[in-house]
């Protein structure tokens, strides 16, 4: 039976707008997110879901490609981090990997990124040279960064020894590495080196071991809730020496869990946590100012910790990339024209820092993107 020409008309035009919407669709931009939901790294992980989901809840478009997040939990494990990571590309057919939580988790993912030749932006720190970390990009300033500036900050207040505890993996390694090399630079002598697992309930035989050198200070190498262990445990032995850490220590949980213990603890953040304190003229207060907004709109809350800044960091710098990468999504040639764009970023400013990247360096950050803060009764505190 043939149709009448107005029939007919609109027929092709509801056919050609079926097309277009399933063009629209097919056009989508895939991010495959990785984060500790669950787990002892969850006090890291849950705010990196939070921080994704302001910022695409404030930008839902990049380049023209709707954004589908689709949100996988690797409950602390590296192992399920790196069977997560395969399952969004190889089945979801994500354009890029964001996350996760934890540095062996982050690397477990990063390995599988550049086997399967998709771009990850990891808002943790990994440390994979040459070729092997070739299609991975990290908004997380790099750990010898942030610790030489807190052994700068030790020698201004007039540390000769440090004793490092930290923990018993990829983690505790990195941020003893970087120790190790700053403080023999400033003549700081590191006098014990103790670990324990991140799932550890005491740390007290490491504790008296360190009590025992009689240090200065002491620097702990470690992250979230399972942090706290360490100063918690000094405070029992009566320690009154100095206290540091690493930026990994800057949530909610940490705070409430170390509680008078953590008093005084002085330790190296982004800007982002002191926004409203920076001066006008920088770049980085009015990006950091906006991802305030942007997540109080989405949760109903204003943010309380450095982790969800590091993911709309990293949604800021895959904006960015999209805009000046050509083709499709959905496709090999695309991740890797992606892949491309990320590694060339130039001056892009986030809430951490302004960022360059380069083909061959996983970390974007430099001295911009490094403040020291101290614990004064729960709240932190910029150190002038």
């Amino acid at each position: 039976m043939k149709l009448k020409p107005r029939l007919l008309a609109v027929a092709v035009a509801a056919s050609a707008f079926s097309l277009a919407s399933m063009a629209a669709r097919a056009a989508d931009l895939k991010i495959g997110f990785i984060s500790s939901l669950s787990g002892p790294v969850s006090a890291l992980g849950i705010p990196y879901e939070k921080g994704i989901r302001a910022a695409i809840a404030a930008n839902p478009v990049l380049a023209g490609h709707k954004v589908d997040l689709i949100v996988l939990d690797d409950a602390s494990d590296p192992t399920t981090a790196g069977r997560n990571a395969r399952k969004l590309v190889v089945e979801d057919k994500v354009d890029v990997l964001i996350g996760s939580s934890g540095v062996p988790a982050a690397m477990a993912i990063a390995a599988v990124a550049q086997e399967l030749k998709t771009p990850l932006i990891s808002p943790t720190p990994v440390t994979l040279p040459g070729p092997e970390g070739s299609w991975t990009v990290t908004v997380s300033q790099p750990f010898p960064l942030m610790v030489d500036a807190v052994v700068q900050r030790m020698k201004t207040e007039g540390v000769k020894t440090v004793a490092f505890i930290g923990f018993s993996d990829a983690l505790g390694d990195l941020a003893y590495d970087s120790l190790v090399k700053s403080a023999a630079a400033t003549g700081i002598k590191v006098v014990a080196n103790e670990r324990y697992a991140r799932s550890d309930s005491s740390v007290t035989g490491q504790v008296l071991k360190i009590v025992a050198a009689h240090p200065d200070a002491v620097f702990a190498g470690n992250s979230g809730t399972p942090g706290a262990l360490p100063y918690l445990a000094l405070a029992e032995r009566g320690y009154k020496g100095r206290i540091y850490g690493t930026h990994g220590l800057i949530n909610a949980d940490f705070v409430r869990v170390g509680g008078a213990s953590i008093e005084g603890l002085e330790v190296p953040s982004g800007p982002v946590l002191v926004a409203d304190q920076l001066p006008d003229s920088n770049p980085i207060k009015k990006v950091s100012l906006a991802f305030r907004a942007a997540y109080q709109k989405t949760h109903g809350a204003l943010p309380n910790d450095a982790f969800s800044a590091y993911t709309y960091d990293a949604y800021l710098l895959l904006a960015d990339a999209a805009a000046r990468t050509k083709g499709e999504p959905g496709t090999p040639e695309y991740r890797a024209a992606l892949r491309d764009a990320i590694v060339s970023t130039h001056e892009l400013v986030g809430t951490h820092g302004v960022y360059n990247f380069k083909p061959d360096d996983r970390y974007g950050s430099d001295q911009r993107a490094v403040v020291i803060i101290r614990n004064e009764k729960g709240q932190w505190k910029l150190v002038p």
